[in-house]
């Protein structure tokens, strides 16, 4: 019976020593961090409350004036054998590339975007080659795009059968993109209070936002593209002037920089 009582005394003074260290515990301080924690997790910051929201939208457009343009012009060639057709449009693409130089284009502005040398069937079933076709397009940038047209026309005179596209845009997308965000978050913010404001409420923190900025020509080369319909803001870029254009084949028109943003706010 001896060993059973060592062993009783032996689990009563580890049940002791187990009450001491949990009573000990409760003595000891939280440290900042995890006082800090704790306080965060018990009280939302800024005291937001999200168990009344609204949902809204907002847009914007920015309509800004084309400060480059990319001139996409080819040189089509035919010819019976493929060095005489590579011949014949090396000669031809060069004069293109020289009445461009001319008129102050640097040569950096000025690439190969495509070429391309296939053969001539006699007819869609045949295999028998009548000939060759030689496709070559280069690409033209200009930071001056008053001189797409006399461009334009100098390709063409000079030996270009093609003119593939013609893509103007702006240097400053990222600037007028900011700025197109932040019309958007403006219009949502006064929705949201208007809305708040009619049911008896006050808009409150920002809960949760989505955002889609975009950007679209709206000239008339190839018929352009429809002007977007907007929700709240649109306004030009300030400052920003339209260049003037030679009569010609070549409108201008506009860039259209969109910014959505679907936000929720608080109610209070």
């Amino acid at each position: 019976m001896q060993p059973k009582k060592h062993t009783l005394l032996g689990l009563m003074a580890g049940s002791l020593l187990t009450l001491l260290f949990i009573v000990n515990l409760s003595g000891v301080t939280a440290t900042p961090a995890i006082a800090a924690t704790l306080q965060a997790t018990a009280t939302p910051a800024g005291n937001c409350d999200s168990s009344r929201s609204i949902q809204v939208s907002g847009s914007a457009v920015i309509n800004v004036p084309p400060d480059r343009v990319t001139l996409q012009l080819g040189v089509t060639s035919n010819d019976v054998t493929p060095e005489g057709v590579h011949s014949k449009n090396t000669t031809a693409i060069k004069n293109v590339i020289k009445a461009i130089r001319q008129l102050g284009v640097a040569e950096k502005d000025i690439s190969t975007d495509y070429y391309l040398v296939h053969p001539l069937y006699a007819n869609y079933d045949s295999l028998e080659i009548t000939g060759y076709r030689s496709n070559n397009i280069i690409a033209v940038t200009l930071k001056d795009v008053s001189q797409a047209g006399e461009v334009l026309s100098a390709a063409l005179t000079s030996g270009a059968n093609e003119v593939i596209d013609v893509k103007f845009y702006t240097s400053e997308l990222r600037r007028y993109r900011d700025d197109a965000r932040a019309l958007a978050m403006k219009a949502a913010r006064e929705k949201a209070q208007a809305l708040a404001e009619a049911a008896g409420a006050q808009a409150g923190c920002v809960l949760e936002i989505n955002e889609n900025s975009w950007s679209a020509y709206s000239g008339s080369w190839w018929g352009g593209r429809d002007k977007p319909m907007v929700q709240n803001v649109m306004q030009n870029a300030s400052g920003a002037s339209q260049p003037q254009i030679d009569d010609g084949p070549i409108s201008l028109g506009q860039i259209a920089v969109q910014a959505e943003v679907q936000a929720r706010f608080s109610l209070k």
